[in-house]
């Protein structure tokens, strides 16, 4: 069997004619004929060419790849006892899972303080993050996790002041703080601004630090979903001309007489931005740390993608050498923007693998007695179970999960019901639990009691639905928690997880689930 649909999926709008017999390595239809209209991605890129690399429809989608890689976390089972309880009494009145700890503190001075143990990446330009910031920004304030901005959020902002090649003032960057530091509690949670090569060259982080009062800021290697800089697409001919003067990557040349005759013919509708790959040095990576530690920043991250061994050894050593307050590890296949779809397929290290590299990478630093940073894993998670399994595999040193399209999902649905609710068109699935926010979202009482009546009718649903879907999280953590006898996140080890194949266990160091505590079984026979 094909781990990967190779010529035809609904996140390219393609599919075959035969759908029932495909030749497995190709993808293409076991009888190619003349005559077919071209549904396959083929016969869709013979007519639409580049434009079918990316997943569709842009704008309001997020995509994730297809790929169905070897070894995922579904590959290992959380494993417990029936023996005492780390982190609270042991006592059963006690020892209950409403009183699991969840809150996590990180950072050189341990000043960064989250609720959950839960950070959304990095969100930057796309309109998907763009329309729904608001419920991302706010819900991310209320539960009081973390949220970061992601590249080319001012270079995009046709409001933003460039004066001699450096952001002065900007609406969409002020506009997505304030949103967030306007909703935040009792200092929980955090905004961060990420920053890629052009941000960097128009002085983001230095704005974001002297002018909107951010404290994190977070370099930018790259992400699982992709290996070159982050696309858009654009639909309006002044914006793609403004970016390509802003010394964006902008395709087909905005400029030219002829494309813009063949865009205003209605040839295409959309041009391409991009943005440029990094070149990473150690003098470099040095002295950008050193100018944002200048320039006020509090707390520095570091972000790498899922680059091959030595470029994850590299941001581990760098993270460690220069003192990161936080390095998150994004494993392949996922994505919130158009990462190229067969790229998001194909491209860097499954996350079991890359996470089980930084494993070992940090615990030889670690043994060595150099600095480890709090780190985050990062890659298709979406529920608590995953979540248990990628703090227990990188345990020690990982104190949070990463995770962008879910929360994405939440905050869509949220705002999607607030809007049905509004509009008096409640779909059926919904409206058997009632008609009204109050009724409908089960977290609505307690943010209402959280809040006040007032502030709690200014907050969009979108928010509300993130809210719902963390708070869903926390509950489910924490029963598994519970079950596996630790009331702290500080306990979960990797002695949580057992392997279910050989191969997961080789890859993972986690022994495999009949070798598990084989020893200790085999005292307790014997004593």
């Amino acid at each position: 069997m094909s781990l990967t649909k190779t010529n035809a999926t609904a996140a390219t709008l393609t599919k075959n004619r035969t759908e029932g017999s495909v030749v497995p390595a190709s993808g293409m239809c076991v009888t190619c004929i003349d005559g077919c209209i071209g549904m396959c991605e083929i016969g869709k890129s013979a007519y639409r060419g580049h434009e079918v690399i990316y997943p569709q429809p842009f704008g309001v989608i997020t995509a994730a790849c297809e790929k169905n890689y070897p070894i995922d976390y579904s590959h290992f089972n959380i494993l417990s006892g029936v023996v005492g309880a780390k982190g609270i009494d042991e006592d059963s009145d006690k020892a209950i899972f409403p009183n699991v700890n969840l809150e996590v503190k990180f950072g050189h001075d341990n000043g960064i303080k989250f609720k959950l143990p839960i950070m959304i990446p990095g969100i930057g330009s796309t309109n998907i993050a763009k329309n729904n910031w608001e419920g991302l920004a706010i819900g991310t304030a209320l539960a009081g996790t973390g949220l970061t901005i992601g590249e080319n959020v001012v270079g995009m902002d046709t409001e933003a002041v460039i004066k001699n090649g450096k952001v002065v003032d900007t609406v969409d960057l002020k506009k997505r703080v304030k949103l967030f530091t306007d909703n935040q509690v009792d200092g929980y949670g955090a905004i961060i601004v990420q920053a890629n090569v052009e941000d960097t060259r128009l002085g983001v982080q230095e704005y974001a630090l002297k002018e909107l009062g951010v404290k994190c800021v977070e370099l930018k290697w790259g992400q699982g979903a992709k290996n070159i800089g982050g696309e858009v697409k654009i639909k309006d001919l002044k914006k793609a001309q403004l970016l390509y003067d802003r010394g964006y990557v902008v395709l087909p040349n905005p400029t030219d007489p002829h494309v813009i005759k063949a865009f205003e013919n209605g040839a295409f509708s959309e041009f391409e931005r991009h943005s440029r790959v990094g070149m990473v040095t150690e003098e470099g990576f040095a002295q950008r740390v050193e100018e944002l530690r200048k320039a006020g920043a509090k707390y520095i991250f570091l972000k790498t993608g899922a680059y091959g061994p030595a470029d994850l050894a590299r941001a581990i050593k760098f993270a460690s050498k220069y003192k990161m307050d936080l390095l998150t590890v994004d494993g392949a296949g996922g994505g919130t923007g158009m990462s190229p779809w067969r790229m998001m397929n194909e491209w860097g290290v499954p996350p079991v693998e890359l996470h089980s590299l930084t494993y070992n990478y940090a615990k030889q630093l670690k043994d060595k007695g150099q600095h480890v940073p709090a780190i985050a894993f990062a890659g298709g998670f979406t529920f608590e179970d995953q979540m248990f399994k990628g703090l227990a595999l990188g345990a020690p040193y990982v104190k949070l999960i990463g995770m962008a399209r879910a929360p994405i999902a939440a905050a869509m649905v949220g705002k999607t019901i607030g809007n049905a609710v509004k509009n008096h068109q409640i779909p059926v699935y919904v409206e058997r639990f009632g008609a009204s926010i109050d009724q409908i979202f089960v977290t609505a009482n307690e943010l209402r009691n959280k809040v006040g009546n007032e502030a709690f009718e200014k907050i969009p649903t979108g928010a509300i639905g993130l809210y719902t879907y963390y708070e869903r999280l926390a509950q489910g953590l924490r029963q598994l928690m519970a079950g596996t006898r630790k009331f702290d996140l500080s306990y979960i080890s990797r002695d949580d997880l057992a392997s279910l194949t050989k191969e997961a266990s080789e890859v993972s160091g986690i022994p495999y689930i009949m070798d598990y505590q084989k020893e200790e079984a085999q005292k307790i026979l014997n004593s």
